[in-house]
């Protein structure tokens, strides 16, 4: 139960910390690509590669590692995981994992979105 506390208390943090970079990004981008979004990603994969081999050299609480992996950057950016597991996969060599897990996740995420967007239309009987 304390380690839910842990994850809650980083969840919070980091899904502030999205909600500011993201705003701070969006005021100072012009256009319609959402630039907020792509540097919450790309920063969220950057600090996830840090601390991981950081962590993997250092002595830390099972604890701080969920208040910061699964808490923190769990809610800043979900992308970070999924980039660090498929690195994983990349190094131990799995490459048909990493085929599966890249593909899985754009091509088959991009057709989810999709599919719930259709589904949404049929069930809210909505028109376009």
């Amino acid at each position: 139960m304390t380690n839910l506390i842990y994850i809650a208390i980083g969840g919070a943090a980091g899904a502030i910390m999205r909600y500011l970079v993201s705003g701070f990004v969006h005021n100072y981008a012009n256009g319609a690509f959402p630039w907020g979004t792509l540097i919450v990603n790309l920063s969220g994969c950057l600090v996830i590669g840090f601390l991981w081999q950081m962590f993997e050299n250092l002595s830390f609480s099972p604890n701080a590692r969920s208040f910061i992996f699964i808490g923190i950057i769990g809610a800043y950016t979900t992308f970070s995981t999924y980039a660090l597991e498929t690195f994983n996969l990349v190094r131990e060599k799995e490459i048909g994992y990493v085929l599966l897990n890249f593909l899985g996740s754009n091509v088959l995420g991009v057709g989810m979105v999709f599919l719930g967007f259709i589904a949404a239309r049929i069930v809210f009987n909505i028109a376009r």
